[in-house]
């Protein structure tokens, strides 16, 4: 192995390294995010809530069922990497991580889509328009995302198909 090859592996090494650590640092927000809103939620108590914090519980509920195949997405992401670092990124394997995590942002943006009455009756009661907005801006992140991943995997599975006739071509 000459070295100039072993300092394109180092450089794909590191920057799948720099990746895993966004995965880490993404997953650590969020888990710190539903902690802090599970605190935050069993302080109080149910009984002891005021109108504002009901409207606000299942809000955080939706928080919560959002965190599932967000941290499936992160895993398949982190599996999507080893597949690099490997240098198996054009195998069927792959494509199927990336359905895995397309599924997985097409299942975010539905649930906050069925939580938007919610952000309108909050924005409502607190006469906050701009609350609505955040709702839409998760819908719309894990909409885009899951519409990239779909891109993705199209480019992918093209690019398997031409790996596997060029070799049954030699």
């Amino acid at each position: 192995m000459n070295i100039q090859h072993k300092s394109i592996l180092s450089i794909k090494r590191g920057s799948t390294i720099f990746l895993r650590l966004a995965l880490v640092v993404l997953g650590l927000m969020v888990l710190g995010l539903c902690i802090i809103m599970f605190v935050g939620l069993a302080g109080e108590g149910i009984r002891n809530m005021s109108y504002f914090d009901r409207l606000v519980s299942p809000l955080v509920l939706t928080i919560w069922f959002t965190a599932i195949p967000f941290y499936i997405a992160l895993f398949q992401a982190w599996k999507l990497l080893n597949c690099i670092d490997k240098n198996i990124a054009f195998s069927e394997f792959s494509r199927e991580t990336l359905k895995k995590i397309k599924y997985c942002a097409v299942t975010i943006s539905v649930l906050y889509v069925a939580s938007l009455p919610q952000f309108f009756i909050l924005a409502d009661a607190d006469d906050a328009p701009g609350i609505v907005v955040i709702g839409l801006v998760f819908v719309g992140a894990s909409f885009t995302v899951a519409v990239f991943v779909a891109i993705l995997e199209r480019l992918l599975q093209h690019a398997i198909d031409i790996k596997s006739e060029n070799d049954l071509t030699v």
